[in-house]
């Protein structure tokens, strides 16, 4: 099996990818390292280029609805911004169909995703849960809903897989589980095996770019953080770039 390392991985050519970590209701610093990007753009014009957003717009920040109304709202727009699913955005889903109060949304940030869209819910009042779920359904737009439905769970550019937690090592990326690509941490993030392609991911939290032979770890926990990260990848030229405020 062939594989590759980081140094000599190169992007696809005339195109140059953008890839943005964890932004969790930060719609402020979305919209900073949008700007940034075009601040890239103008310092060294690419041929071409687009954005990989590596899933997990919702939940825990303050604003999961301007988050999603931006990227759905700049999908519209332009072919050159691209999105996947993070845990956090099938978690919403499910929530949604569900109204499961002990679930990922409900316990991991789905207050603030309900509070950014008018609704609040006490996830532990069942009566404030059953409620909250049926109004949080007519509060969100069709079009918010149909973008998380839509979403892919890994892409591929070049030399570079991109998937939002990682990959199940061992197994070809083709045939990888939709579940392994939003979820798994340890047995990936502990593995040092090089791959047929860099793995760059985002899902857990680090306090610098984690950057490893074999994978480039992108979440910066931006919605504490006030830090949103991203990567560049430019035929064999690859730089970071952070959004501060």
């Amino acid at each position: 099996m062939k594989t590759v390392d980081f140094k000599h991985a190169r992007g696809p050519d005339k195109l140059r990818v953008y890839a943005i970590g964890d932004v969790h209701g930060r719609l402020d610093l979305l919209q900073a390292m949008h700007r940034r990007i075009l601040v890239e753009n103008e310092k060294s014009p690419p041929y071409d280029w687009v954005v990989v957003h590596l899933g997990d717009y919702v939940d825990r920040g303050p604003d999961s609805n301007g988050v999603l109304d931006l990227l759905v709202n700049l999908q519209k727009k332009t072919h050159r911004m691209l999105a996947i699913a993070g845990n956090h955005e099938i978690g919403l889903l499910e929530f949604l169909a569900t109204g499961d109060a002990y679930g990922l949304f409900a316990r991991n940030g789905g207050r603030q995703t309900a509070l950014s869209y008018g609704i609040s819910i006490n996830f532990n009042d069942p009566d404030s849960v059953a409620a909250g779920r049926k109004a949080l359904a007519l509060s969100i737009p069709q079009s918010h809903v149909e973008f998380l439905r839509g979403l892919r769970r890994s892409m591929v550019f070049g030399d570079f897989f991109f998937c939002h937690a990682g990959i199940r090592p061992g197994v070809d990326l083709d045939r990888q589980d939709p579940d392994d690509l939003i979820w798994i941490r340890w047995e990936f993030l502990d593995d040092a095996r090089l791959y047929p392609k860099i793995i760059v991911h985002g899902h857990t939290p680090v306090s610098d770019i984690e950057k490893r032979p074999n994978r480039i770890n992108l979440d910066t926990g931006a919605y504490a953080s006030g830090r949103l990260s991203a990567i560049a990848i430019d035929s064999d030229r690859k730089f970071f770039v952070e959004a501060v405020v």
